[in-house]
């Protein structure tokens, strides 16, 4: 009987752990909620931007009347000149919209500077030799300080903001102290106290622990300057925090800042400040031990957040949703005062070379103004984008649920139809998924599903084929692993042309490079440290030149020698050339400010760039040969790099290189020499920088 017995319990274990169709499904559903549950960036980043396809596919949804955007754009560079302007005209703004009977006007720019005035100067110069006259000049004096007060443009617009009592001004955070390690303690504190009156004066903890909740944190403020910051109605930050793709979704709501007697402060966003006086309610947060920011409101408002405190952006539609009026307009009266009653106007960039741009689901350049305006609005009418805590178990069961759905009936289907309800099961979740989004504001994850769906259906339709196929043996998958076919370069293709003695004669475009004053700096360094910095340096000049597919013939001491468009072809090697050189500036730049905060001598480099026939290959003995140019055109982009000297200047370019690139750099013609070695003069141009 205990045999008997024993004989059933085994064959009962070998039938459970005999694979089939449904257990392998069921096991491939269960890998599928790991890879869940451990978070795979880059399927993370695949959810991301299916959300994007969602705001996409819904496209642009009604708004609300109430929020206006004031713009600092071309028009209005085009008509007050460029940007920063006089304070002057920001008061002359804020009267305008005062008189238009706005709600609430939201700065999304900072002030954090005193605005210098030359006259104001030397009017104040003038005041001080007025005291030394005596009596006879303080009716003078008196005049004087008439003029000075009516040229203090900063107290003009402090004296605007504190008079609308409607002014909300925008600062923003740092949470790195790497920029400002050289800053002064007493100047980061001073901008604290210029906020510290608008920190949250309601947040409600369930306990002491929950106070040390890790909130983000700040490291210092960038704020307005104090007669600005004393009259205004409020103050948030502006600062978003983008995605691991760039892209703003999220808008934290709470940041927190640590003064230096270690007592903590919590701060709201620039939207959430206008909102506090639009609605003239109280902001109040809630933070729960173990769970975070449980939830924010505005009055009776509910804001849904994630336990960091970041509110879900419900874009409703591309750039220009909410209304864009130019700031000039408003100046000079075009725009009818009841366009502008009782709204809310955020007064933010749009224009060229001060655009605020960001990255967001529904554009890839969009104005950070009008995000605020998407937060604002999005409260205003409760129109919120929601992925609740709970979420993450209804995920769970879906993945649960469709990989035991397929499971129970694709081993008993055949390749065509298991491949139709696959197809069907994934189209209809995609579809359902939407419509959560669309009508309920729901972000439900997509990616792991339907990665899941694939799982489960790659795994059995694999699993019948061999079932089927190949019934005498059990089969355990195997991958091998694939390399990539090496793209065999030109060199290596046409040994005969490039490792022989000889060369031919080409269009190419010369880059030398020189640092300058490399003898001095080289006295100020000990051997071993001169060796290594230069090797340093020439490493990242090398990759720099690499990058843009140029040669590096030789290094001669601290020069660098190197040619663009052989022995590969290309046509624009005088734009690489171009481009090169200005990066390896800009890098030198980086380097020295490394070497400063080393404690290492400055460094500056001289670049000259030369394009014209010269003739290309290797050049020098049987038994030793280096890949080269030679030729007068060579000779003048030595030449030019020494001229720099002469200038002043960091890249000069010949006649010939500066014909190839007009339309990719930005370059001024310095002169028309003539250098040693050639009888002819030639003009030579400044390459300053990228086009535009």
């Amino acid at each position: 009987m205990w045999d008997h017995l024993g004989s059933l319990m085994g064959k009962g274990l070998k039938k459970l752990f005999q694979l089939s169709g449904f257990k392998a499904g069921l096991f491939l559903t269960g890998a599928a909620i790991l890879v869940f549950l451990l978070r795979i960036s880059f399927l993370d980043l695949m959810e991301l931007k299916a959300l994007d396809l969602k705001f996409l596919s819904r496209g642009q949804q009604a708004r609300g009347n109430e929020v206006v955007i004031a713009v600092i754009d071309e028009k209005s560079l085009d008509r007050l000149g460029r940007w920063p302007w006089p304070r002057s005209l920001m008061a002359k703004l804020i009267d305008k919209l005062v008189e238009a009977q706005v709600r609430v006007i939201g700065f999304d720019v900072v002030f954090s500077e005193s605005e210098v005035n030359p006259d104001v100067e030397r009017i104040r110069r003038l005041e001080e030799e007025l005291k030394g006259l005596g009596p006879p000049a303080h009716g003078v004096a008196g005049l004087v300080k008439e003029i000075e007060a009516g040229m203090d443009n900063d107290g003009k617009l402090a004296r605007a903001i504190r008079e609308s009592e409607r002014t909300v001004l925008g600062y923003f955070f740092h949470f790195s102290g790497k920029e400002l390690s050289h800053a002064d303690p007493n100047v980061l504190a001073a901008a604290f106290d210029n906020i510290r009156p608008w920190e949250y004066n309601a947040v409600r903890y369930s306990s002491r622990r929950a106070m040390s909740y890790p909130l983000p944190q700040a490291f210092a403020a960038e704020a307005s300057i104090q007669s600005l910051s004393v009259g205004a109605a409020g103050a948030g930050y502006f600062n978003f925090k983008p995605d691991e793709d760039g892209a703003i979704r999220w808008l934290p709501l709470v940041v927190r800042y640590r003064d230096r007697e270690g007592k903590d402060y919590l701060f709201p966003p620039l939207s959430f400040e206008i909102l506090r006086k639009y609605l003239n309610q109280p902001i109040r947060f809630f933070i729960r031990e173990n769970y975070g920011v449980e939830r924010a409101e505005i009055g009776s408002i509910r804001i849904p957040v994630n336990e960091n405190g970041a509110m879900l952006i419900n874009y409703r539609g591309g750039p220009q949703t909410f209304p864009h009026y130019s700031i000039v307009d408003i100046l000079e009266g075009r725009v009818l005062p009841a366009t502008l009653k009782d709204k809310i106007i955020l007064v933010g960039p749009t224009a060229t070379g001060i655009y605020d741009i960001r990255v967001t689901p529904v554009a890839s350049i969009f104005p950070g103004v009008e995000i605020h305006a998407n937060v604002i609005d999005n409260i205003l009418h409760r129109r919120f984008l929601q992925k609740p805590g709970w979420m993450l178990g209804v995920e769970v069961f879906l993945i649960a649920a469709l990989g035991f759905l397929l499971s129970s009936y694709l081993p008993h289907l055949r390749p065509g139809f298991g491949a139709l309800l696959a197809f069907v099961v994934t189209v209809g979740y995609i579809l359902i998924n939407d419509y959560l989004f669309q009508a309920f504001g729901l972000w439900v994850n997509l990616v792991y599903p339907v990665l899941g769906i694939l799982m489960v259906y790659v795994g059995i339709t694999v699993y019948n084929f061999v079932a089927v196929e190949k019934k005498r043996r059990f089969i355990q998958g195997a991958f091998g692993q694939y390399v990539a076919p090496q793209i065999i370069s030109q060199i290596v293709e046409n040994p005969d042309r490039y490792l022989r003695l000889g060369g031919e004669k080409k269009n190419l475009t010369a880059l030398f490079s020189d640092i300058r004053n490399f003898t001095t700096i080289s006295e100020k360094m000990a051997p071993e440290e001169l060796v290594e910095s230069l090797n340093d340096f020439l490493t990242e000049m090398t990759d720099i030149i690499m990058e843009y597919q140029g040669t590096v013939d030789k290094y001669v001491g601290d020069a660098i020698v190197a040619f663009f468009g052989a022995p590969i072809d290309y046509e624009d090697h005088a734009r690489r050339a171009c481009l090169a050189a200005l990066e390896m500036q800009e890098r030198s730049g980086e380097i020295r400010r490394r070497w400063a905060e080393q404690g290492r001598p400055e460094l500056f480099i001289r670049i000259g760039l030369n394009t014209g026939p010269m003739v290309v290959g290797n050049i020098g003995s049987r038994r030793k040969m280096n890949y080269s140019i030679i030729g007068d055109a060579v000779n003048l982009a030595s030449r030019l790099e020494g001229t720099n000297k002469e200038y002043v200047t960091r890249i000069i370019a010949g006649a010939s290189t500066v014909e190839s690139v007009r339309d990719f750099v930005e370059v001024r013609e310095l002169d028309v020499i003539r250098v040693v070695g050639k009888t002819e003069p030639v003009s030579i141009y400044e390459v300053l920088a990228k086009k535009g």
